[in-house]
């Protein structure tokens, strides 16, 4: 196996191009479904989607190209396709369009989370009767919080280790109990700044910090 060379970002956490080529929603919806079922034919991800096999195919082939799927044993005639190793993205300010391409691959893909979100409620709404005493957890956080950067990171990744033995079973089906579901978690945290970062307990101007004590008059001005 080649490595890339100085400079070279291919394939690496902040390639732009190959950002911009996951941040599409049927590719996107394509890769999920890979993760979903662990491979799938091009006939089958039409099927899933709704999109005719051609264009599946063709978008499919895409994402093979930048390193997103490969292709699984083939099943006699059958050509399916599965997941690669995934790719944790983040921008880097010294690759020119990086932090431009996070923006719209975040944008498109916390559209289609949300709209599979609203998607799941309205489908409960609309088959009410049919799934009624059906548990069907489902939940929606917003909150805010104060942390530094370094208790953010702890905060997320206690996260990720609490959802990492669920997380397995997406492609372990041995390990999914009796009545488990294929369940979708989204989460976002971002700092707000429109707020300065907390002077911290000891500022003169924290908001909690008691009040400098006057100062005594001076000498002169005593009657």
């Amino acid at each position: 196996m080649s490595t890339p060379e100085a400079g070279d970002t291919r394939h690496s956490p902040s390639d732009p191009e190959r950002m911009r080529a996951l941040a599409h929603p049927l590719r996107l919806a394509l890769l999920q479904f890979l993760d979903d079922v662990g491979e799938a034919t091009a006939t089958q991800c039409a099927r899933h989607t709704g999109e005719s096999v051609a264009n599946c195919s063709f978008h499919l082939r895409l994402l093979a190209r930048y390193g997103f799927i490969e292709p699984a044993e083939p099943r006699g005639r059958e050509r399916p396709w599965r997941s690669a190793e995934r790719t944790h993205f983040e921008p880097d300010p010294s690759v020119p369009g990086s932090i431009r391409a996070v923006v719209g691959l975040a944008e498109a893909t916390a559209r289609q989370e949300v709209e599979g979100f609203v998607g799941f409620l309205r489908e409960r709404a609309d088959r009410a009767d049919e799934l009624a005493g059906i548990p069907l957890p489902v939940s929606l956080t917003k909150d805010s919080y104060w942390a530094t950067p370094a208790e953010t990171e702890e905060l997320q990744q206690a996260m990720n280790d609490l959802l990492a033995p669920y997380v397995r079973r997406v492609r372990d089906a041995a390990d999914r109990p009796a009545g488990a579901r294929l369940m979708r978690w989204f989460a976002t945290s971002h700092p707000d700044l429109a707020f300065p970062p907390a002077p911290g307990p000891e500022a003169s101007d924290a908001p909690d910090a008691a009040p400098e004590p006057p100062e005594p008059p001076s000498p002169d001005k005593e009657a």
